[in-house]
């Protein structure tokens, strides 16, 4: 009935008339002790137990055993028989005549008492953790299969108490406008379908059209569209979108919407009409099969077998995928029946007996795009609100629908290019774009070859987050005052100016200049205020949740990305500042030392580049300005504010005030992220991968007393070489006067963008471009000729320091990129395998045209061709692939810190962790750039080339310089 006693072999030996008494120490009664509590662990836990869905908190019962009892009394109940016959352990031990071991016979009933209640307090949290789960689980599959319906089940209402009540409810801006157009358009679509229905039209996306409720795809239609003319793109200003764009992402969101609504659709549980007697006995069936497999998906979904629910809905799934052109013509339907039944009225200031001012929220129209630098124009349809829509929408961001949000829940752990993330809502492990090679690659990679990649995605998925709500609280404060303070835009617009009353055609256009840059001005404060509050929304929604989790992906190259758009931790200072690990850590003594550093990190402004002894001493001397910023950030100093990160500053100072107050600073629980940064990072792989002595040293690979700075020496280089041209003589040396007139001008900031982007293969253009902006700023030269040619010589001086400090950067550059030149020019994508075993191919070709006649317009989609652009994909190729190195090495980072224990946070080459834990990561991430460098990277590179087309002929590897890897190991300023 129970598994055998230990213990009860451990006390035979007491019997054993060859063993004296005396002999025993009080070390064997500690060693039966923990035998002994190693039956408590299986009488608690027999074997095979039912699952815990069976088990309450306080009851447990038990298959052999008769009656329920608590957990205790079993435990007690096993003890009074199972140990030869006595009552208990204590009578057990002073049956014997061991008179000096009374003390050990107490601490062993002691211990075994503790231990009773250490293992019914866990099962109980276990069980009540369970439950938990579970309903948070349930919200999150409702808040992904019916966020779509919750929408038009609201405006549903609202409008049902307008007609009740006979009155407009008091909405904000943006729902009024939404409940204004969702009961025309719904019936526009109502419509629509049931002529569909009746055969009367035979479009070839009619099947589709009628796949969902019209009050659903009216919701999606609105939201979306309203979603691009809110935030515009790189091609159309704010109230503007693409009528490509719009159509394609309509399409796509009532695909997916469909796919959900048919799979609960088709699972409910529909009750048979026994009283029916027609009905078939093949009907019955095909009822009873139905529920069999509703049954089937709702246990395996208790028992969180994901992979398995998401193949019977896929077995299940009579639909298939859409495709460009049914996607296109049935968002384009959707916008043209919006544009029809969509109306806005300004404010009823005109007179009384003038009709009213009803016009169109929506106009089709088409705009034509000139491209200066290659004299070519383009002509492409774009979907306008009227400007009145736009007045105080940004104000009302929030209540747009967001589909994606952060998890309740840990996401479904990856196993294939769609098998993880997010519960329902179609998940992919890279973003591909469309490119079908890439995604080709991904799914035809074995599981085993991508379980490291997939690894590494789970771990940084089940960091779990939260809401910091004393600096959310700040951040609502200004806000609702306007805006203006800690990086946050002007809620106001900037006011036009007046028109001069003069006719001095120098005057007006000096005016028309200044109106179209305030036009500008105001578009793009538009566009982040809209942004502000779509992530305060976010927040607002997530603030009293114990916590939330991001679902990971990759993008093409294998740098990762939380999948949610608005509020993470890859986004601006505001984001970060009001996210907080979930999970707390108390500080430790190297934790409040770390938590001092941060601090001064974020201040930054020059202290961030000072020895780690003095970022601490620059804290400690600021004590003041940290505890009135915690105690009064708006009222009192705002020291904070003169931050570069102002709301991540803040965050650590309230922290910090927080722990040095408490009674026991190192015992403070932190929930702050402390951010360890690489130095340049894509230098510091070049180096590393060219064994590059000099480099190494300018990028932090070796240790120094304080942190290099890469920019600084650029700089210092780049002033020295001008200082020597400066003496030349002009009639021999003309770039002499660039020289005389620009080396007062050159510091850390004029070069700095030029260095950042020397790893992504900046070219000559690029960086007189780069100078040319930073010498405007600064108002340096007012001639523009001058400017320019001041601007071509420094590019070049700027290039030529970067070639002599990184000769082994630019060699292995030149080298990838004749590598990739020699692939292309056989019309061949590159493509390579990371270290961590992830495909990646080169998604540039040439694009092709396809058209596709909607009944809004003639649409022009792209598709790419076979045809490859050979010098994308050179240039491309060395940036990628150090882009892939570096997400390498934060991926091999995560796992390695997730084995030890450790909360990891990745943002590239930004590394985040709990304080306490600083130190352990920096010694993880190091001996990981030094394992991914002890292996022939660029060895495997060419051996796969070379096995990929034996018929080419390959340069050889650029010559390496004598650096010692392992130097990284001791280097403090690595990252930091």
């Amino acid at each position: 009935m129970f598994p055998p006693n230990p213990f009860a072999k451990g006390l035979d030996s007491l019997h054993n008339p060859l063993i004296s008494h005396s002999a025993i120490s009080s070390n064997m009664w500690r060693h039966a002790a923990k035998h002994a509590c190693c039956c408590i662990r299986q009488t608690l836990h027999p074997p095979r137990l039912p699952s815990l869905s069976v088990f309450s908190p306080k009851t447990h019962v038990f298959p052999d055993v008769a009656n329920q009892r608590n957990c205790i009394g079993h435990a007690e109940f096993r003890f009074q028989f199972g140990v030869r016959g006595y009552s208990g352990v204590a009578e057990a031990v002073s049956s014997t005549d061991v008179e000096e071991d009374v003390a050990a016979v107490d601490e062993i009933q002691e211990l075994l008492l503790q231990e009773m209640k250490k293992e019914v307090v866990g099962y109980r949290w276990k069980n009540e953790g369970q439950t938990r789960y579970q309903e948070l689980r349930r919200r999150q599959v409702k808040i992904e299969t019916e966020v779509w319906e919750e929408a038009a089940k609201e405006y549903r209402e609202l409008l049902m108490d307008m007609c009740e009540q006979k009155l407009a409810p008091n909405l904000p801006y943006m729902k009024s406008l939404f409940l204004g157009w969702f009961e025309p358009l719904r019936d526009a679509i109502a419509k629509e379908q049931e002529m569909y229905a009746a055969g009367k039209n035979k479009t070839a996306y009619a099947a589709h059209f009628v796949q969902l409720p019209p009050d659903k795809m009216a919701v999606i239609a609105m939201h979306k569209l309203m979603g691009l003319l809110m935030t515009g793109n790189e091609r159309a200003t704010i109230g503007t979108a693409r009528v490509v764009q719009a159509a394609c992402g309509i399409g796509d969101a009532i695909e997916n919407e469909v796919r959900i609504h048919k799979f609960l659709e088709k699972t409910q549980k529909r009750k048979a009409d026994k009283k029916n007697k027609k009905e078939s006995d093949e009907s019955v069936a095909g009822i009873k099969e139905e529920q069999k497999l509703r049954k089937k998906v709702i246990d395996l979904m208790k028992k969180q077998k994901l992979v398995a629910v998401r193949g019977i809905m896929k077995s299940h799934d009579d639909t298939k995928p859409w495709g460009t052109v049914i996607k296109t013509k049935v968002g384009s339907r959707l916008i043209e029946l919006l544009m029809q039944t969509a109306y806005i009225q300004p404010p009823s200031d005109q007179l009384l007996d003038a009709a009213p001012d009803i016009r169109p929220a929506f106009v089709h129209s088409f705009k034509t795009v000139t491209k200066d630098s290659i004299k070519t124009s383009r002509r492409f349809g774009i979907i306008q609100c009227d400007p009145l829509i736009l007045k105080g929408l940004d104000r009302t961001a929030k209540n747009m629908v967001i589909p994606y949000m952060p998890m309740l829940v840990p996401p479904v752990n990856w196993t294939g290019y769609d098998k993880g993330g997010h519960l329902f809502l179609p998940s992919y492990v890279m973003r591909t774009h469309g490119v079908r090679q890439q995604r080709e690659a991904v799914k035809r990679a074995p599981r085993k070859q991508l379980e490291p990649v997939f690894e590494a995605l789970d771990t940084l998925g089940h960091t779990k987050w939260r809401i910091n709500k004393k600096v959310l609280s700040v951040v609502d404060r200004i806000w609702a005052s306007g805006g203006r303070l800690a990086d946050l835009v002007d809620r106001d617009d900037v006011p036009l100016p007046d028109e001069p009353d003069t006719d001095n055609e120098a005057e007006i256009k000096k005016w028309k200049w200044k109106v179209k840059s305030a036009q500008k001005e105001n578009r793009e404060r538009y566009s982040q205020r809209c942004d502000i509050e779509l992530k305060l929304a976010v927040a607002r929604k997530m603030k009293d949740e114990e916590g939330f989790y991001y679902p990971h992906n990759l993008d093409f190259r294998g740098r990762a990305y939380p999948m949610h758009p608005h509020l993470n931790h890859l986004g601006s200072d505001l984001c970060r500042g009001i996210l907080e690990f979930a999970n707390g850590r108390p500080l430790g003594k190297s934790g409040l030392q770390w938590l001092k550093i941060h601090l001064a990190n974020l201040y930054a402004g020059g202290v961030d580049k000072l020895s780690l002894e003095g970022r601490l001493a620059f804290t400690e001397n600021h004590f003041g300005d940290i505890f009135d910023s915690a105690d009064k950030p708006l009222e009192g100093r705002r020291w904070w504010l003169k931050a570069e990160d102002p709301l991540q500053c803040l965050a650590a100072c309230i922290t910090l005030t927080e722990a040095l107050r408490s009674s026991s600073p190192e015992t403070f629980i932190s929930h702050i992220p402390v951010h360890q940064d690489g130095s340049c990072n894509g230098l510091q792989h070049y180096a590393a991968l060219g064994r590059d002595k000099l480099g190494a040293v300018a990028v932090n690979l070796v240790a120094g007393e304080k942190p290099a700075d890469v920019y600084s020496g650029i700089a210092a280089r780049v002033s020295n070489m001008m200082q020597r041209d400066a003496q030349k003589d002009p009639a021999i040396f003309p770039d002499a006067l660039h020289a005389r007139t620009l080396v007062n001008q050159v510091d850390r900031k004029l070069v700095k963008q030029t260095v950042m982007t020397s790893v992504y293969g900046v070219t000559y253009i690029g960086a007189r471009e780069q100078i040319k902006r930073r010498l405007k700023e600064r108002n340096a030269i007012s001639d523009d000729t001058e400017l320019f040619g001041a601007s071509c010589y420094a590019a070049k001086v700027t290039l030529t320091a970067l070639e002599e400090m990184f000769q082994g950067a630019r060699g292995i550059m030149h080298w990838l990129g004749d590598c990739a030149k020699i692939i292309a020019s056989e019309n061949q994508p590159v493509r390579w395998i990371t270290p961590l075993g992830l495909p990646v191919v080169q998604p540039y070709h040439k694009l092709g045209k396809h058209i596709i006649k909607t009944s809004l317009q003639m649409l022009t989609l792209q598709r790419e061709t076979d045809k490859v652009m050979v010098t994308r994909q050179r240039t491309a190729f060395p940036p990628n692939f150090v882009h892939s190195l570096d997400g390498s090495h934060m991926m091999m980072t995560a796992v390695a810190c997730k084995r030890e224990g450790l909360n990891f946070a990745g943002v590239h080459d930004s590394y985040w962790t709990h304080a306490c834990d600083v130190d352990k990561m920096n010694r993880i991430l190091r001996e990981k750039f030094v394992e991914l460098y002890e292996t022939p990277v660029l060895e495997n590179l060419l051996e796969s080339f070379q096995r990929s087309f034996p018929s080419l002929s390959f340069p050889p590897l650029p010559e390496r310089g004598d650096f010692d890897l392992r130097d990284v190991l001791e280097s403090p300023y690595f990252f930091n």
